[in-house]
Order: structure tokens, then sequence, then C-alpha cells
């Protein structure tokens, strides 16, 4: 395994090297693997694929997942926290996953594998750190690292749910304006991130074919299932997103934290 590059800056909104960023990253991984149905929702069967690469890995919840689900696969997964891949490298360990891998690397800078590396290149959620303007950047690399035949999955979301609390919308819409300021946002007018109208496209541009676009919804309705999941989520993250929203200039500290104390989503 090549040496750990030093730590570097990065775009990421909330602190990518915080424990309490890192429990929510758990908890949201399982919730959405379990809300999309799967692990490989789109296929049954996966025994031609044997080397897989997760971007963004976060604490490595997906790559453990795939690792245990599917011992003969190599899973790799890189992400930029230091803190985020020690712990998923100490997870993979206790488990007993030789066959996962954890890097630490930036989604930002052309990617440390070479050419046709992988039979599925999978990321999610990278409009929490991806400015527009790198998409194009980042696809043309996954590309470059999956084989011929191979999948490229993304994974994205342009809001993140309606709901009839006030203070959701109050946050969703301050972290709209913070991440169009900081360049992150695709779509016109800051409403919404504004990605997955583009990821077709971009896929195209870059010789992708056979691609498809399937939609997900998850139910956070109060009395379902995934509503306290969703609920702490929701809380946690606002509460970490504060700095950033402090540093675009879309609140001030004193208003970021008159809010948190007299807000309840």
């Amino acid at each position: 395994m090549p040496s750990d590059p030093p730590r570097n800056g990065n775009t990421y909104i909330l602190d990518a090297e915080s424990g309490t960023e890192m429990a929510r990253l758990m908890k949201q991984d399982r919730l959405i693997t379990q809300g999309m149905g799967g692990l490989f929702p789109e296929r049954d069967d996966i025994s031609t694929m044997h080397n897989i690469l997760d971007i963004a890995s976060g604490p490595g919840g997906w790559v453990l997942d795939v690792a245990y689900t599917y011992p003969k696969v190599e899973v790799v997964g890189v992400d930029i926290s230091r803190t985020m891949i020690e712990y998923a490298r100490a997870q993979a360990w206790t488990q007993g996953l030789n066959n996962a891998q954890f890097q630490i690397m930036d989604a930002l800078k052309p990617l440390a594998f070479p050419d046709n590396s992988f039979d599925l290149v999978n990321a999610r959620f990278l409009v929490g750190f991806m400015p527009a303007a790198g998409w194009p950047k980042l696809i043309d690399e996954c590309m470059r690292i999956t084989r011929p035949g191979g999948i490229i999955r993304l994974t994205e979301f342009d809001e993140p749910g309606t709901t009839n609390s006030s203070a959701f919308e109050e946050w969703t819409t301050l972290t709209f304006r913070a991440t169009r300021k900081a360049g992150l946002m695709s779509a016109p007018d800051g409403r919404n991130f504004g990605i997955t109208p583009v990821l077709s496209r971009l896929l195209y541009e870059v010789g992708c074919q056979d691609i498809e676009h399937k939609a997900h919804a998850i139910d956070f309705s109060v009395w379902t299932e995934a509503h306290e999941t969703m609920y702490q989520n929701c809380v946690i993250a606002f509460k970490l997103v504060q700095p950033f929203l402090v540093k675009m200039g879309v609140v001030s500290q004193e208003e970021a934290d008159q809010k948190r104390n007299t807000s309840k989503c």
C-alpha cells in the first residue's frame, strides 16, 4: 500500500475530520443503502466484478459491506480525510476483511490508479465538496480507471427533501445560498444542487454507453422507519454546517448561534 500523502485542504462543506461527522456519515450510509434497495440494486449478479472502487468513501461503510458480502471481490475506498480512512482501516482489520483496502486520496485531483483498474467505480453524494467545474474532470478520471465494459455508478441528490418544518426549510435555504457562493452548484437559480440533470450528458461526453438514470425516494415522514435516523442526520448536519455558512457570509456567527438555539427541525 502506498504511503499516505500529507493532509491537504479540501472543499467539503462540513469538517471532514470531525468524529461527529463520521458518526453521521455511518448512519446516513446505512439509510441510503437500505433506501436504494441494497448494495447493488441495479443488478443481481456481480460475479464478473473483481475490483471495485468507492470514491469519497468516508468511514468506509459501503466498502466494508461489499467486502463482507462478496469476499472474492477486492474493494478499495478513497477519501481525503485521514480520520475517516484510519477508522475504516481499523474496522476492516477488526472484521478480518482482507479484501477491503483504504487510501487517503483527493477526488479533486487525478486518482492514483492505473488505467482500466476497476470493474465498477462507485461514488455517493459528491455534491458536498465537488465544485460544479470539477465534475467533468472527475468523470473523465472515472472513465480512465474503469475497465472496458465496466460500470460507473454515481448516486447524487439535488435537494435533501421537502417537509413542513420551517427550521428544516430555513437551514436548507441558507445552505444552498452558501454552496452557490462556494461554486458547488450546477443549477443557475441556486434553489438546488442541479447535478442530476447533467450527469447523463457528462457521462456521454467521456464515452460511456448504456447510460441509465434511476430515481430513489426515501420517505422520512413521521412514523416511518427512516424518520428518526433522517431527523438526527439533519440536526447534526445543520449544526456542523454553521461554520461554513458563516465563512460564506450568508449568516453572522451571532445569527447562527441564535438560529441554533431557537430552531427545532
